[in-house]
């Protein structure tokens, strides 16, 4: 799998050659959590993975297309927080023993198992997307008990991870942002716009589907609280949620299970920025 530890190696290779990193924040038990910024004309762009623990092959895929830019001429400006939750990860790779005295609570919210492969929410036992204030605790899914997945938290914001990214987002004033999750070949878009907003979205929806081959998701599918909801429904911007990874492999996915998707589209940022100025979005 793909770790935080590896992580902060390539940011620190990146950084060594001049491309600018930094941190938005720190997760709940003081993980930085790193951003990459490649510099080019327009407004920005920003790229999110990892927000589910278990979900590390996005993080992969987000630091495979970190490279392709740094390496390829490209003419936009994006920004990537590849992990957005550390800690999750870091459960993930290391065991509960990583977080000293909350080792036994972690098991405890893990049904007792020791193995941590399947968690998807960060060491508090809160599922990161659906923290965000976005009809936060309405989705189908949604739980009131911490947790492996599905918990929405005490209140909107209660993590420090999505209070970084949130404010991170409103900082840099994207004019689209992409979620990378896994699995599934799926893109969702939609959060309750309408008219113009709606078939702005659509349409670059739609384009991102014809790149990657992925299926166009109509509605929500009862979700809420998330990452790309807040960005449509307080932002007003375009975002998408990409599920990365064929349905033909299950979780805990391995690291190739994103190798076809990469292969397909590594400038998939550039692409949906030169369309959305193309229709005169930005």
């Amino acid at each position: 799998m793909y770790t935080y530890g590896e992580l902060l190696d390539d940011v620190n290779y990146l950084s060594r050659f001049g491309v600018e990193t930094g941190c938005i924040g720190a997760s709940k038990f003081g993980r930085l959590i790193p951003f990459v910024h490649i510099e080019g004309g327009g407004k920005p762009v920003l790229v999110t993975a990892g927000i589910h623990a278990r979900e590390h092959v996005s993080s992969l895929f987000a630091v495979k297309q970190i490279y392709r830019f740094f390496s390829a001429r490209h003419t936009s400006d994006v920004w990537w927080v590849p992990m957005v939750n550390p800690d999750g990860n870091a459960l993930i790779a290391d065991g509960a023993e990583a977080f000293g005295f909350e080792k036994n609570r972690l098991i405890a919210l893990n049904g007792g198992s020791s193995n941590f492969s399947l968690w998807k929410a960060n060491a508090a036992g809160v599922d990161l997307n659906t923290n965000f204030d976005a009809e936060w605790g309405k989705g189908k899914m949604n739980s009131r008990a911490a947790g492996s997945e599905n918990y929405v938290g005490e209140r909107p914001f209660s993590e420090p991870e999505t209070i970084a990214l949130a404010e991170f987002t409103q900082k840099i004033k994207p004019c689209l942002t992409l979620s990378y999750h896994a699995k599934g070949h799926e893109i969702y878009y939609e959060f309750g716009q309408s008219g113009e907003a709606l078939e702005r979205d659509r349409r670059i929806a739609e384009y991102a589907a014809s790149l990657t081959g992925f299926s166009l998701i109509n509605g929500t599918r009862g979700s809420a609280g998330g990452y790309k909801d807040w960005c449509v429904s307080a932002l007003k911007i375009p975002s998408l949620t990409l599920e990365l990874a064929p349905d033909e492999f299950s979780h805990p996915l391995p690291d190739c299970s994103v190798a076809d998707d990469f292969e397909r589209e590594p400038m998939l940022p550039e692409k949906l920025y030169a369309f959305m100025v193309e229709n005169g979005y930005v």
